[in-house]
């Protein structure tokens, strides 16, 4: 039988698209229940009027990462408590698309959507990267020299590197660390313009997540650094 590791696992790679945070990380994880090849999973979210477009990604992303677990044969994902629930809930179970359950509400889909919020996720890792870099005792002459090669094993390098990897960006060893969300290097003269745009791109993700989290754990009474409640 799936076990509760592999279940949480499988969901902490489900990210909140605008937030850059796993489903487990942020607390929206609100129950489970295994049974043999089953799995039944509760989502909530911070309040009763988030985006559905947000809902409708994190709900159909995180059935595709249960469906992908070996031994997972039959996946649901229920969102509870939101004012789209129902038609959410009936259109993944269905496996309708977005525009399927909301036609006046999008054109061709959601992909132009998460394709921006991966940008903005890429950016601001590398902000928090570039940061780090600096922190640790490096130029920034340095660091906006440096190839992927030079950047040290970090949890930081990975996720920036998985961000970058997302879009399609050049991981090779030789390629530059610093280049922009279209693969461009930054050149020298409009290097610090480009940190200050992915500082705030940074805060702007980082106080977004904060009053998520903070509007989660008043929702329901939870305790503030819960990452999965159990029921």
């Amino acid at each position: 039988m799936t076990s509760r590791a592999a279940v949480l696992g499988a969901l902490s790679g489900v990210r909140d698209p605008e937030l850059d945070e796993s489903l487990t990380e942020l607390g929206f994880v609100a129950d489970l229940e295994i049974e043999g090849d089953s799995v039944l999973v509760h989502l909530r979210l911070p309040t009763y009027f988030c985006s559905p477009n947000f809902a409708y990604l994190m709900v159909s992303d995180a059935k595709a990462a249960l469906m992908a677990i070996p031994g997972v044969r039959e996946a649901t994902v229920v969102l509870d408590d939101h004012h789209a629930s129902e038609e959410i809930n009936e259109g993944i179970a269905e496996d309708k698309q977005f525009q399927e359950i909301y036609p006046t509400q999008t054109l061709g889909g959601l992909d132009d959507l998460r394709d921006l919020f991966r940008r903005k996720a890429f950016i601001a890792r590398q902000e928090e990267l570039h940061g780090e870099l600096v922190s640790s005792g490096r130029s920034r002459e340095e660091v906006a020299g440096m190839l992927l090669r030079d950047l040290p094993p970090s949890a930081e390098t990975d996720r920036y590197l998985d961000r970058r990897e997302e879009l399609g960006l050049d991981i090779s060893p030789e390629a530059p660390f610093m280049i922009d969300a279209a693969g461009r290097p930054i050149p020298e003269d409009a290097m610090s313009q480009h940190l200050r745009f992915a500082r705030m791109v940074s805060i702007n993700i980082e106080g977004n997540a904060g009053l998520c989290r903070g509007l989660l754990a008043t929702r329901y009474g939870l305790p503030k650094q819960e990452e999965v409640a159990t029921r």
